[in-house]
């Protein structure tokens, strides 16, 4: 039996670029928890339908778990561990996730937190927060334990404060 496929990429996670030769097969969430030592990047169904593996490829939000190392190539990666400053102070999403109890037992707070801040991001400054709209910016990231009123209220929040990232 023959070893597996293996192919050098070359990519930046937060900001800084990693090369490594990998299996072809690797999930980029694999590779940012195992090679990269990113565990905040939550593997939850491996189907990509709880959304606790969401980080950002090239600004957008994917699911790590459905894309192969090797797919991101060349891309720019960000994982939740990039929202903290550099003494550890934490971004005004996360503050606010805290202020409003947007998280329970932590599983799905790395994805809903990244997939909210592709939306908070995607909004003009001052543009008045809608419900509906932020319910279905984090519909596809799962929570089983909060029933996303405060995540609701935290998203809400950054809008209000922020506008952006």
């Amino acid at each position: 039996m023959s070893a597996p496929a293996r192919t050098p990429i070359a990519l930046r996670v937060n900001g800084k670029t990693h090369q490594r030769e990998v299996e072809n097969r690797l999930t980029l969430a694999d590779f940012l928890r195992e090679d990269l030592g990113l565990t905040g990047t939550h593997v939850g169904c491996e189907d990509g339908f709880c959304g606790a593996c969401t980080v950002h490829v090239d600004g957008r939000s994917a699911r790590s778990c459905l894309l192969y190392a090797v797919q991101a190539d060349g891309c720019e990666v960000r994982t939740v561990e990039s929202l903290a400053g550099p003494a550890g102070e934490l971004h005004p999403l996360q503050e606010a996730f805290r202020r409003n109890h947007g998280f329970q037992c932590g599983f799905c707070t790395p994805g809903m937190l990244m997939a909210a801040l592709e939306f908070v991001g995607s909004r003009s400054a001052g543009e008045p927060p809608d419900e509906a709209e932020i319910r279905a910016a984090i519909a596809g990231n799962l929570c089983r334990c909060t029933g996303y009123d405060g995540i609701v209220a935290a998203v809400r929040e950054a809008l209000a404060d922020s506008g952006g990232d």
